[in-house]
């Protein structure tokens, strides 16, 4: 009889820890490649910001000036371009690199070929390190990217900044090829 009872709790334990490890895996989200027609109507939005894969409703584009379905067309395949180049970040540093301000230069002719776009630049960090140090260094990193977009004529009224520190992982590894992908500033359109 003792021997059930331990056969049952431990069978119990491992049942509890399989469902505690696979409830609790991250999951990544799959990306739409596919531009939408410029010309579909949208439904509510969120307070203008752009949703990769979602509609564009007439105002808005008229609102960035852009009438015609091929400006349109190009204006969303730099818009996919401008928020899929991130910057990236030396280990526990904030210092932008040669190869991010070459980045941050493309970034800079999107902004002025669209002036009625505003930009969010996120800072991101890896998983080394406090929670709160991690929030500080990605707010560094944001800012490191804003006061060069500024710097180089952006209208500082255009972008916003937010760190996300070490919460919004795009590399779900625990090493450093994964860590090195997570230390990087990454850019939202907003209209």
């Amino acid at each position: 009889m003792n021997h059930r009872v331990t056969a049952a709790v431990i069978w119990c334990c491992v049942l509890l820890t399989l469902t505690a490890v696979t409830g609790c895996s991250k999951k990544a989200v799959p990306g739409t490649a596919a531009y939408p027609s410029a010309t579909t109507p949208a439904g509510p939005g969120a307070g203008g910001r752009y949703t990769p894969g979602g509609p564009i409703d007439e105002a808005t584009w008229q609102k960035l000036g852009l009438r015609t379905e091929e400006e349109r067309q190009r204006f969303l395949k730099e818009m996919d371009e401008f928020q899929n180049d991130d910057i990236y970040f030396e280990f526990d540093a904030y210092v932008l690199m040669d190869e991010a301000k070459a980045i941050l230069d493309r970034k800079v002719d999107f902004l002025r070929r669209y002036p009625r776009v505003s930009v969010t630049i996120e800072g991101h960090c890896d998983e080394r390190g406090t929670n709160d140090y991690n929030l500080a260094l990605g707010e560094r990193r944001a800012n490191a990217a804003w006061q060069y977009l500024v710097n180089s004529g952006i209208e500082p009224s255009r972008l916003n900044m937010i760190s996300y520190g070490e919460e919004r992982p795009i590399a779900l590894g625990h090493d450093e090829a994964s860590w090195a992908k997570n230390r990087r500033a990454h850019f939202v359109v907003q209209f």
